[in-house]
């Protein structure tokens, strides 16, 4: 079993900058592909980034493109997303999630290809 805990999330003012983090245990994730889902009240869940198991390949959603960054630590167990020019529209909970049948083709952006979840870290933009 995995367990992906999120955190870094918190109150900051449009244009601001966070930095979230999710810290998986239990079994490796070494080989799966991670990716953050966000749900605002309200709101259906919504794809935000994925990456591959080695780092190299991204994936984001069309509103988040060229503001967030994805990325994972050195020991692959622990990812991160950069969210630069914060907009009060990205005010949502942020939830980490983790592919284990990733093969490699393609990172989902849809939730039911997720095995794993968080639960989930609020980000709130003021305006």
């Amino acid at each position: 079993q995995v367990q992906l805990v999120e955190s870094g999330g918190g109150l900051v003012q449009a244009g601001g900058s966070l930095r979230l983090s999710c810290a998986a245990s239990g079994r490796t994730v070494r080989n799966y592909a991670m990716a953050w889902f966000r749900q605002a009240p309200g709101k259906e869940r919504e794809f935000v980034a994925a990456i591959s198991w080695i780092g190299t390949t991204t994936n984001y959603a069309d509103s988040v493109r060229g503001r967030f960054t994805i990325s994972r630590g050195n020991a692959k167990n622990t990812v991160y997303l950069q969210m630069n020019s914060l907009k009060p529209e990205d005010t949502a909970n942020y939830y980490c999630a983790a592919d284990k049948d990733y093969t490699g083709n393609y990172l989902y952006t849809v939730g039911f290809q997720y095995d794993y979840w968080g639960q989930g870290t609020q980000v709130t933009v003021s305006s």
